[in-house]
């Protein structure tokens, strides 16, 4: 794993779906196991995960999936939202997880269900 320094340039970012920035100086860095329920040409068109893509923890293995409430893996459990885009190569990547604060909805780059808002309530705020 290397873990030097690096700068990268995706265009404009879009984080309109923050609400404030109440959480963002909180994030912390999780691993995002790219093949667990991600898609190329649904969630990274432009080859890098957006910014607010919903995550849940794999219990196996610790890593971080696509959130999705009927998966079986840990996965249906939402904890949160990746805080910056993220540059999708070919293994793991590791984001910032956003897991508290406040959410304009309607911003995020896909849904999320009544139960992935229950998962997080009282930690993550959806307006």
């Amino acid at each position: 794993m290397d873990l030097s320094l690096k700068t990268e340039t995706f265009g404009q970012e879009d984080q309109t779906w923050l609400d404030s920035a109440h959480g963002t100086d909180a994030a912390r860095s999780v691993t995002i196991d790219i093949t667990k329920g991600f898609t190329a040409g649904t969630h990274w068109p432009a080859g890098h995960l957006p910014s607010g893509t919903k995550l849940g923890k794999v219990t196996a293995s610790g890593k971080y999936g696509l959130y999705d409430d009927a998966a079986t893996d840990g996965r249906q459990t939402l904890v949160g939202f990746t805080l910056t885009a993220q540059k999708i190569g070919t293994g793991d990547v590791i984001a910032p997880l956003f897991d508290h604060g406040r959410v304009n909805e309607s911003k995020l780059p896909f849904t999320v269900d009544a139960a992935g808002k229950a998962d997080v309530a009282g930690r993550i705020q959806f307006v």
